[in-house]
């Protein structure tokens, strides 16, 4: 495969034994901007230079990539041959219009950015300034600390770039140890919003469910959902929709029913939430074959009730859940 840079004739197999190949500058001193410097670092890159605004940033560019001056944006452009650009998407564009505008972006540099969702289009005042655009963007979450640079072996990007660029945008990816994954221009939106709806909401439902954990007297809630939620996550990769369980699958409305009165109870704020993907799941689940139609009805009414605010947590012709204990303790089968 072709790389961004020329053969090396003699480079030992150690990269500190190889000369630099490209100077690197990251405007942006984020969690994602040091932690790919360090890993472009191991990869023979050498590191220039780096700005941030804030103390923290400030502190994570000198742990991540220490001995790298921290300079204004311009002068990174002025000293790195590939910049990554890490700042928030909102902020993006403004700053790409700002350096080509003040004449900082030189012909022939390679300029990235690692905004999940926009593609190169944006790149297009630097484009027109003579730089080489790639998107590259990590399908990760980032911590700020050198864990992350671990993480990145066999991470997926999400990569678009010109034709011409095709090439030194997967060397890139792989000498980062990631896995390139091609997105078109016009895909990259629905591309992050998925990233985001399986990742970041995740984040949130955990957190949701430790609270109400502790709530409901569990001393270490971390321990009780870590083998859950593993083995949920793999049966979710393994086999998509077919791994549902759980009363929204089976159809209990009574229990549906109950735990909706316990939230209102004790966590108000979780029920829209809940609701929500009660709904979504068992709509999957009636797609799929997973949940019988005769016991949708009165599911899909608890949900409705609640969607409208007249239910009263109970399900429809009962009064009670306490019959539910037919299917198990909760959380055997869940």
């Amino acid at each position: 495969m072709s790389t961004v840079h020329p053969p090396e004739g003699t480079a030992g197999t150690d990269t500190r034994d190889r000369p630099a190949r490209l100077t690197v500058g990251v405007v942006g001193a984020g969690r994602v901007g040091p932690a790919l410097a360090a890993s472009l670092q191991l990869a023979g890159h050498r590191p220039v230079a780096v700005s941030g605004v804030s103390d923290a940033s400030q502190r994570r560019a000198e742990k991540m990539l220490p001995g790298v001056p921290l300079v204004p944006p311009a002068e990174v452009l002025q000293r790195a041959d590939l910049v990554l650009l890490t700042v928030p998407d909102d902020a993006l564009p403004g700053l790409v219009t700002g350096l080509a505008e003040t004449g900082a972006v030189r012909p022939g540099q390679l300029l990235v950015h690692t905004s999940g969702r926009y593609g190169v289009s944006v790149l297009d005042p630097a484009l027109r300034a003579g730089a080489l655009p790639l998107a590259l963007h990590p399908a990760m979450t980032f911590t700020g600390s050198p864990v992350d640079v671990q993480r990145l072996a066999g991470c997926s990007f999400g990569v678009t770039a010109p034709g011409e660029l095709r090439l030194a945008a997967e060397a890139l990816v792989i000498e980062m140890g990631g896995e390139p994954e091609w997105i078109s221009e016009e895909s990259r939106p629905l591309y992050h919003a998925a990233l985001a709806l399986g990742s970041n909401h995740l984040i949130t439902l955990v957190a949701q469910s430790m609270e109400l954990l502790r709530t409901a007297g569990v001393g270490a809630p971390d321990r009780m959902l870590g083998p859950l939620l593993g083995a949920a996550l793999d049966n979710a990769l393994r086999s998509g929709d077919a791994a549902l369980t759980g009363p929204v699958a089976r159809g209990d409305a009574g229990t549906v029913a109950a735990h909706i009165a316990e939230l209102r109870e004790h966590s108000p704020q979780t029920v829209a939430g809940y609701v929500a993907m009660a709904r979504a799941t068992a709509d999957r689940a009636l797609a799929h074959g997973l949940l019988k139609a005769e016991l949708a009805e009165d599911l899909l009414g608890v949900l409705a009730d609640q969607e409208t605010g007249t239910g009263s947590g109970s399900a429809p012709g009962t009064g009670t859940d306490a019959d539910d204990d037919e299917n198990g303790p909760e959380g055997n089968d869940r």
